[in-house]
């Protein structure tokens, strides 16, 4: 997949140096996949949620973090729409951002 953008991961790795390696992992892993639908990503990650609008709700470093993609099947491309700690992600409408 593309990944769409690496900044905002990079940007929040540096404010939260505890989820660098957990990022790094979820990123390379997401880099050498190739979906074309949700049960695609669900064998991936397991945990995964589909939110609604093309939005995917990642857990990152055991749901400490979350991270919301806009995925494009059709064009694999993934754009990353919201990293934050678990309590900021209950503040968001996920779907909308």
């Amino acid at each position: 997949m593309v990944i769409i953008s690496k900044s905002t991961l990079k940007i929040f790795g540096e404010k939260h140096k505890d989820s660098i390696d957990s990022i790094n992992h979820w990123y390379e892993i997401v880099k050498g996949e190739n979906w074309s639908s949700f049960s695609e990503v669900k064998n991936t990650f397991n945990s995964v949620d589909y939110v609604g609008n093309d939005r995917y709700v990642f857990n990152i470093k055991g749901n400490k973090y979350r991270l919301v993609a806009l995925i494009f099947f059709d064009r694999r491309t993934l754009f990353i729409r919201f990293i934050g700690k678990h309590s900021d992600y209950d503040r968001i409408d996920c779907s909308k951002i």
